[in-house]
């Protein structure tokens, strides 16, 4: 008897299962010989992410989710001109270091996410967890509104996400 917990699983195994025997197709080629292995080769691989990476479910909403892109391509545009004009002033009005951020995401793939975006804009790269857990960012000026930046990115990823049910 199947259980709450595997039924609500099955959407996020079809759509694994998808992406692994997509990814098969693509590795191998559309050659039909290989696609009995590749079914079983995106099982296995669907039952190992689920074991070691079981489902989350996440109430996405899409006005958030529909604005990230604009978002996104805006701030990688100014960044990019900003990064640009500091590069190329004779003085080079250059400060790197590094700034610590206290995310409020718990460690979850939503979190890595939130990493892999930040990490995307110019001028900024995550680094890791310092020892009391807060992100350390270097960043090409310590003197930028880095952390502020920051927490308007994880408060947008919160809102596309919603809360993990």
């Amino acid at each position: 008897m199947f259980k709450a917990k595997h039924i609500r699983s099955i959407p996020a195994a079809v759509v694994r299962a998808l992406v692994f025997l997509g990814l098969w197709i693509v590795l191998s080629g559309a050659d039909l010989k290989a696609i009995p292995v590749g079914f079983g080769a995106a099982g296995l691989a669907t039952w190992t992410s689920l074991r070691l990476l079981p489902p989350r479910l996440y109430r996405l909403r899409l006005r958030p989710l529909a604005a990230l892109p604009f978002r996104f391509v805006w701030e990688s545009v100014v960044a990019g001109f900003d990064v640009a004009r500091r590069a190329l002033d004779p003085r080079l009005p250059l400060r790197p270091g590094f700034v610590t951020y206290h995310m409020r995401m718990p460690p979850s793939p939503a979190r890595n996410l939130f990493c892999t975006l930040s990490s995307l804009l110019p001028g900024t790269l995550p680094t890791g967890l310092d020892e009391t857990g807060m992100l350390v960012v270097h960043c090409l000026d310590v003197e930028q509104p880095v952390i502020e930046q920051m927490a308007a990115e994880e408060t947008m990823l919160i809102r596309i996400l919603g809360e993990a049910k």
